[in-house]
């Protein structure tokens, strides 16, 4: 298949990044040890964006969140958090500006109950949102209120990965990347992850998702990134969409 064609995107000055950009990823290598992944990854999303990034598997998606947030082998570039530059950072230095990461294997301590999951993370010092209350939390999700003591690896995948969200939005991140929070969970659930998206984008929440199943990704995001072998090979807003859809057919098989 022909690589596809990548977009002139607008690159702001230095006053504009602060102003604009809660996250802008500049020329991003990444390795795992003598493997080289990232191949100078460029992607910016505003404060109170969704963007969502797109491709097969293999092709960068969940190697960019990681490099992102310093997990991987070694890293270079640039990634701006609120304007900071985090490159040289470690991973909990760069989650301390406010950036929560919900991995693909959700991270669910199994020695520990639900609510002494979500009670575990503190409270991150330099977070630009504000921490969410327990009560609020299970509100949102009513199944963890009713579950709050069963041990965590006795949830079901849905409910595990309802905690695995609600852990972060205690934290006080206001930056959340999600990879693949929608994979093998039941329509329902689905649906509901959709409707919290869609509330924590009102509230100003900054999101890169990572994600395989488009028709759950297509309604959520304002812009997209299409990645192959990884770079960056096509970028769009949600405006465009139609015009793209035999693309994303040849290269996503949606």
């Amino acid at each position: 298949m022909n690589r596809l064609h990548i977009e002139p995107r607008h690159h702001a000055g230095e006053g504009d990044l602060a102003c604009e950009d809660a996250l802008r990823v500049t020329g991003l290598e990444a390795w795992y040890g003598e493997s080289h992944i990232l191949h100078g990854v460029d992607l910016h999303a505003a404060r109170g964006e969704v963007v969502t990034l797109l491709g097969r598997n293999g092709s960068g998606r969940s190697t960019t969140l990681k490099a992102i947030m310093g997990l991987t082998d070694t890293r270079g570039g640039s990634v701006r958090i609120e304007g900071t530059e985090t490159i040289g950072m470690q991973p909990q230095s760069v989650a301390r500006l406010g950036v929560g990461y919900c991995p693909e294997e959700r991270g669910i301590f199994a020695g520990l109950s639900c609510e002494e999951n979500l009670l575990l993370p503190p409270r991150l010092p330099n977070a630009k949102g504000t921490p969410m209350p327990l009560d609020e939390i299970y509100a949102i999700f009513p199944n963890l209120a009713e579950r709050r003591a069963s041990q965590g690896t006795r949830l079901s995948g849905g409910e595990q990965q309802m905690l695995a969200i609600a852990r972060i939005l205690r934290t006080g991140a206001n930056i959340l990347l999600l990879d693949e929070i929608s994979e093998g969970l039941a329509p329902v659930i689905v649906q509901m992850l959709a409707r919290v998206i869609t509330m924590l984008k009102s509230r100003g929440f900054t999101i890169l998702l990572v994600e395989q199943n488009f028709r759950f990704a297509a309604p959520l995001a304002d812009r997209f990134y299409v990645m192959e072998h990884g770079r960056i090979a096509d970028a769009f807003e949600s405006a465009r969409l139609p015009a793209k859809a035999a693309t994303l057919q040849a290269l996503l098989n949606i």
